[in-house]
C-alpha cells in the first residue's frame, strides 16, 4: 500500500514568484499537491499563480484550500479549472467550503449547505467536460474535451460532514487532532455509505501547520533549555491556526451547543475563552486573537517537534484513514520544514507499511 500523500498549503502573498518557488521546492521534496488560500482581498489571485506553478513544475496538482460558492460565479470557477487542465493536463483539484474570509471581509455571509451542494455539482460537471443545468438552461463548455476535476469539500460540523460524504470526491479537515479526525472520518464515511457510495471512494485530507524542530543532537541541561525555547517558538508560530479553527468551531457551538454529545468535546471545548476574531490577521503567525489557544491545543491540532514526531503522528493519521496530509506553511521556517520533510519525513513514510482504517 502507498504511504500517506503530502501536500503543502501556501498563502499567495507577494511576491508571487516566491509562492511559485516554494511550490517548486515542494515538488522536488516529494509533495504531490500545492494548495493555496483563496481570499481575494487578503491575498493575490490564486488562479493566476496556479498557471505559473503548473508551468514551472512537472507533477504537482494545484487547487484552492478553499474556494467558495459566493465570491465567484460557479461557471467561471469551472472554466478556470477546465482551462488549466487543457493547458497543463488535468493537474487541478477544487477544494471548496461555505466561505470564510473571502466573504466575511466583504461583510457577507457564508453560503448555506444547499448552495454548496449545488455549486459542487455545477463546478464538477462543467470542469469534467459534461453538460449541466444552470438557471434552467443546459450549458457545457464547447471547447473542453477530457478535462477531469475532483471536488473536495471542507467541513467541520455534522451537517457539513454529511454533505461531504454524500457529494464530495474528497474531504478536507483543517486540523490534525486524532480524536477529531476519527470522529469526522467516521461521519463522512457513514454518510457516503447511506448515499449508496463506497465510503473509501472519498479521499480524506487533513490539513494543519507543521513546524519541524531539531532536537536529535542535543543533550544536557543547556541543550534541554534550548529545546524548550525552540518548542515555545514553534508553538507561537503555529498558534494562529487554533484561532482560525476556533472561528469555525464557534459557529458549530452556537448551532449545536457544547457538551451535548452531537460534536465531540475535543473539537468544541477549546473555544470557551475565545474573544472575537480579526480577519486582517487571518492566517498570520502574529495573530493577536489567540490567547485562548494553549500549547496543548497547538500540539493536538498541529504537528510540532522533531522529524520523528511528525512521522509518528502521520502514521497515526494514516491508520485512521487519512490519504493526504497538507502542511500549512504559514510560519518562519518554510524552507526548513520543506527540507526536513523531503529529507527525513517522506523517506520514513515510504519505508513504513500503510495500514487501513
Amino acid at each position: 500500500m502507498t504511504p500517506v500523500d503530502l501536500g503543502v498549503v501556501l498563502q499567495t502573498d507577494p511576491p508571487a514568484w516566491r509562492v511559485v518557488d516554494l511550490a517548486r521546492q515542494a515538488e522536488s521534496y516529494g509533495f504531490s499537491h500545492v494548495w493555496t488560500f483563496d481570499s481575494h482581498l487578503l491575498w493575490q489571485e490564486p488562479f493566476v499563480i496556479y498557471s505559473q506553478i503548473l508551468a514551472q513544475t512537472h507533477r504537482v496538482t494545484v487547487g484552492p484550500m478553499v474556494t467558495n460558492p459566493a465570491t465567484r460565479d460557479w461557471t467561471v470557477t469551472a472554466s478556470l479549472f477546465a482551462t488549466l487542465n487543457e493547458m497543463f493536463g488535468n493537474r487541478t483539484v477544487c477544494g471548496i467550503g461555505r466561505g470564510d474570509s473571502a466573504v466575511r471581509t466583504l461583510n457577507g455571509r457564508p453560503s448555506n449547505l444547499a448552495t454548496l451542494r449545488d455549486a459542487v455539482h455545477v463546478i464538477r460537471e462543467l470542469a469534467n467536460s459534461r453538460s449541466v443545468e444552470v438557471n434552467d438552461r443546459t450549458v457545457q463548455f464547447p471547447w473542453s474535451v477530457g478535462s477531469a476535476l475532483e471536488v473536495w469539500v471542507a467541513a467541520y460540523g455534522p451537517r457539513a460532514l454529511a454533505l461531504t460524504g454524500e457529494v464530495g470526491d474528497g474531504f478536507i479537515l483543517q486540523l490534525a487532532d486524532p480524536d477529531v479526525v476519527e470522529w469526522s472520518v467516521a461521519a463522512v464515511r457513514a454518510a457516503a455509505e447511506a448515499a449508496g457510495r463506497d465510503p473509501h471512494d472519498v479521499t480524506i485530507c487533513v490539513a494543519a501547520p507543521a513546524y519541524v524542530t531539531d532536537e536529535s543532537s542535543e543533550s544536557g541541561r543547556p541543550a534541554a533549555e534550548a529545546t524548550r525555547r525552540t518548542l515555545e517558538h514553534a508553538y507561537d508560530q503555529c498558534r494562529w491556526f487554533g484561532g482560525m479553527v476556533g472561528n469555525h468551531v464557534a459557529e458549530i457551538v452556537a448551532r449545536y451547543g457544547a457538551g451535548g454529545g452531537v460534536v465531540p468535546p475535543a473539537l468544541t471545548d477549546f473555544v470557551a475563552g475565545r474573544e472575537g476574531y480579526d480577519y486582517a490577521e487571518h492566517g498570520r503567525a502574529a495573530n493577536t486573537h489567540t490567547a485562548f489557544v494553549t500549547d496543548e491545543i497547538v500540539d493536538r491540532f498541529c504537528l510540532v517537534g522533531p522529524p520523528e514526531h511528525h512521522v509518528e503522528r502521520l502514521r497515526e493519521l494514516e491508520a485512521l484513514g487519512v490519504d493526504q496530509f497538507a502542511v500549512y506553511l504559514q510560519h518562519d521556517a518554510q524552507e526548513e520544514t520543506l527540507r526536513a520533510y523531503g529529507q527525513v519525513v517522506v523517506p520514513a513514510l515510504r519505508a513504513a507499511p500503510r495500514t487501513t482504517a
